[in-house]
Formats: structure tokens, sequence, C-alpha cells
């Protein structure tokens, strides 16, 4: 049975792609639950032109979040699970600075009311591919969002990754979107589809060291996992030959 492993997902957008719902899908899928499920999408890939007009569109989102107690109806976030797992989120911003990035929005200048471990959403540009904040699992609300030129480079970007568990590409151009499904090392894949969770009946689950184990948790992979099969391999010699008569026809 599968068992997951790390998740760092991808969301590319390319340069045709409907800027609006790019940039909802990402403030969606990087912030929902605190950035703290296995789905999340942690990298934005914008390749070509779009980077600039893509990180001020996710930028002029950010206000719009509420971010309060899970008990209060209009939370839209809520806080982090513990102080240390907020304290090493936050963290990374100071990485973050350190490895050259751009800390477009920093979640530590936000301040809240009650006594939650809240950080509030941050934003980092110009993230680098093998720094720690693209090589590690934040597992938090932070979105990096890394620049490159051409598709070629952010598909090789994922499937050069550690992890594999799901990606998502943005473009109005369906053989582009078609061409990413065939290319991209990964479990799971959503085309204009932030967290591309498959319906219960497909297997859900990851590639590379996103799973540990042969089969996924659930689906036809979940029937294969509880089904204990028997194999039975026999040789019978010609019934004819048999001097007990068991009621078989005989060519006597």
């Amino acid at each position: 049975m599968q068992a997951l492993g790390g998740a760092k997902n991808h969301m590319i957008v390319l340069p045709d792609a409907d800027l609006d719902m790019a940039a909802d899908a990402a403030i969606s899928a990087a912030y929902g639950s605190a950035g703290e499920r296995c789905m999340a999408i942690s990298v934005v890939v914008a390749v070509g032109d779009v980077a600039d007009p893509l990180v001020d569109a996710i930028h002029a989102r950010l206000d719009a979040i509420t971010i309060g107690a899970g008990t209060e109806a209009e939370s839209e976030m809520g806080p982090l699970i513990t102080r240390e797992h907020r304290d090493r989120v936050a963290s990374y911003l100071d990485v973050a600075s350190t490895e050259g990035a751009t800390v477009v929005r920093d979640g530590r200048e936000q301040s809240f009311d009650g006594d939650g471990f809240f950080l509030g959403l941050s934003l980092v540009d110009h993230v680098t591919p093998w720094s720690r904040l693209h090589c590690e699992e934040i597992f938090g609300p932070v979105l990096s969002v890394i620049r490159v030129d051409t598709y070629d480079e952010a598909v090789a970007l994922i499937n050069e990754h550690e992890f594999g568990n799901g990606c998502a590409i943005y473009t109005r151009d369906g053989g582009a979107a078609r061409q990413f499904t065939f290319d991209v090392q990964c479990g799971m894949v959503g085309v204009n589809v932030p967290i591309p969770v498959p319906v219960s009946y497909y297997s859900f689950g990851g590639w590379k060291s996103s799973l540990f184990g042969d089969n996924h948790m659930y689906g036809p992979d979940g029937i294969q996992f509880f089904t204990r099969t028997k194999v039975v391999t026999q040789r019978w010699p010609d019934p004819s030959t048999s001097s007990v008569d068991l009621g078989f026809p005989q060519n006597r």
C-alpha cells in the first residue's frame, strides 16, 4: 500500500494563459488550508513574459484574503498547526533573502488578534531552481515563483525534482497542454486545474519520492491491496484412462 512521501507541487503558467484565472488558482492552491496539505501548490513556474504581470496579479490579491480563527465564518485561512511549525515556515523567508530571491510579501509583518500560530501570506519571487525554497517541502503559506524562458525549462524543472506528487499547467493551447501530460514525470496532472486530485475511482498518489510502496491508496490499486490472491497450478490425465467411474463420459 502507498504511504505518501514529500510533496512539491508545481504550477506552470505559459505566456498565453488566462492571467486572472492563473492568479486566482495560485492564491487558492497555495494558501488554502494555510498551505498545510500535500496537494498545495508551493511553486509557480512563470514562463517568459508572463512572469511580471502574474506576480503583480497574485500580489494584488493577497490583501483580499481574510486570515483568522477557524471558528470565525469570515476566515479564509487559519493559523498553522503548532508554534514550532510556524517558526520553521517563517524561517524560509530569511533563507529566501540569503539565497538571492526577492520577498515580495513577508507574512511575518502582518499582525493578528488571538492566540493562534498565525503567519501571513508570503510571496517570494526570483527563486532559483536549486535553492532550499524549491528543494525542500515548506508546508505553509509561502508561495515561490521561479522564472524560466521556455516550456522545456519548466518541464525539466519538475522532472529533475526529487518529488513528483502533483503539478498543473495553465494555458489556452490544447496542444501544449496535451504534450505536457506526456512529458511531465508526476503522478497527478492538472490542465487549468490547480489541485489535480482525481475522483475516487482513480488512484490518488505521486511518483518518485512522493510515493513509498508499490500501490496507490485507493481506486483499483486499493482493491488490489485488500485482495488476497490464490494461484492454483494443475495438470490432469485424460479421464477416459481411469478405471473408476465418476460419471464422466468415457470412450471405451
